[in-house]
């Protein structure tokens, strides 16, 4: 086989060759035959005609994300940046629009959504923006789709994913959520201690009111041993006072036991001696009989009645005090 042979045989198997091609999934390529389009081949093995037909490019049918960082100036006059992301991708149905029809599709996208949020953020304060982010949104898709359905393209969906505004601004909005937490706090612990402050007092007015109820049981109870006391005595013989006087001596020697019990205790009764019982028993039996004394001298006391005065004025002669 002679060398001609050979070569016309390799460049045969070379256009047989390139008479198949193949097309990946979620693709599409555009055939082109002398320049002018000629169809559209989906994903698989596909067949053209080798020096006639050529690739003239393949179209991505996957869903894409374009992120565009815009720099915009709020209604209170606060520069902030956003950043959407615009999810978009080709209709299958209309592969030759998109590549026909568009020559740069991701600047296309951008100059829409740089028009639709410089015409819709300088109509929000900044707490609005945060707050209404999701409206950004739904307007940018809107103005897209109504642009870019025409192109063969599908927005999918527009997300604000992030707004930024200047560094002051930030610092200063912290100061402000910082300066109003402090005050909810402030808010919150005063309450709390008006509440300890309440309960502490309706603590101590109800021990009070139990102290005091207990003092008036014992006292009652001390007062009723007492009437016990000098009735007993009564009936052996010993008049009131000096029964009296015996419970109150005997109390003080109760007491005087009680002190000296307390090895602690620091307490000095001055004066303090033998005497001091009888002494103050005496005392207090002088103190009853000169009270009764005193008492039956009231009783016995009528006041003298008054003398009549000697002078007379008689009402009817006025004029009798002048003569």
């Amino acid at each position: 086989m002679n060398i001609p042979t050979i070569v016309f045989l390799v460049i045969g198997l070379f256009i047989f060759l390139s008479c198949f091609f193949t097309v990946k999934q979620q693709s599409a390529v555009v055939i082109e035959r002398f320049g002018k389009f000629q169809s559209v081949r989906n994903s698989g093995l596909q067949l053209k005609i080798p020096i006639i037909d050529r690739l003239a490019g393949r179209v991505n049918l996957k869903i894409q994300q374009l992120d565009v960082i815009i720099e915009t100036k709020t209604k209170d006059n606060v520069f902030v940046k956003m950043k959407v992301s615009v999810q978009f991708k080709v209709i299958q149905e209309k592969v030759y629009d998109a590549f026909y029809k568009l020559e740069y599709p991701h600047d296309q996208i951008t100059a829409y959504v740089f028009d639709v949020v410089r015409a819709e953020v300088p109509k929000l304060i900044l707490d609005d923006v945060f707050e209404r982010k999701d409206d950004i949104a739904i307007a940018v898709k809107r103005e897209l789709n109504e642009a870019m359905t025409t192109y063969g393209y599908d927005i999918i969906n527009t997300l604000v994913t992030d707004i930024d505004p200047d560094i002051q601004v930030k610092n200063a909005m912290n100061r402000i959520n910082a300066a109003d937490r402090e005050k909810t706090a402030t808010e919150f612990e005063a309450e709390s201690a008006r509440i300890r402050i309440v309960a502490k007092a309706k603590a101590e007015a109800e021990s009070k009111r139990l102290q005091g109820q207990g003092i008036a049981d014992q006292r009652r109870e001390i007062a009723r041993g007492l009437v016990e006391s000098v009735e007993v005595l009564n009936k052996v013989g010993i008049n009131s006072q000096e029964a009296s006087a015996l419970i109150v001596v005997t109390q003080h020697y109760d007491t005087l036991q009680a002190i000296g019990a307390d090895t602690n205790s620091n307490l000095i009764l001055l004066p303090n001696s033998p005497q001091a019982g009888s002494d103050m028993l005496n005392n207090m039996v002088a103190s009853f009989t000169a009270s009764n004394q005193v008492g039956e001298a009231m009783k016995n006391y009528k006041p003298k009645p008054k003398p009549k005065s000697d002078f007379t004025h008689d009402q009817n002669n006025p004029d009798e005090d002048d003569k």
